[in-house]
């Protein structure tokens, strides 16, 4: 299942969805399209707890600049987009973060 969560924010060129799984476990993915990084972007989840960042296309492993959230992210208890909590990220430039909420 597929779930938007920022479609409209023209100001900064972010949008951001959450993708279900059968299981009814959320993947976040949020990208950023514009040449400026992010810092301190808050976009809201559907659960609790620590975020593990699966994937950010500008890792330095892809030839990026590295900027990121050092591979996890705690939820804050600070409702938006239509979500009971919300992360604070720093999104890089003209890149993809995918996160997924961390088990145990």
């Amino acid at each position: 299942c597929f779930q938007w969560l920022i479609g409209d924010d023209k100001s900064n060129s972010v949008f951001a969805y959450l993708r279900w799984s059968n299981d009814g476990e959320p993947l976040l993915v949020v990208a950023n399209m514009t040449r400026v990084p992010r810092e301190g972007y808050h976009v809201g989840v559907p659960l609790q707890g620590a975020w593990t960042e699966l994937l950010n296309s500008d890792a330095e492993t892809y030839a990026g600049s590295n900027i990121g959230n050092g591979g996890e992210v705690i939820s804050e208890d600070e409702p938006v987009h239509g979500m009971s909590a919300s992360l604070t990220l720093n999104l890089p430039p003209l890149a993809v973060l995918i996160f997924k909420p961390k088990k145990g």
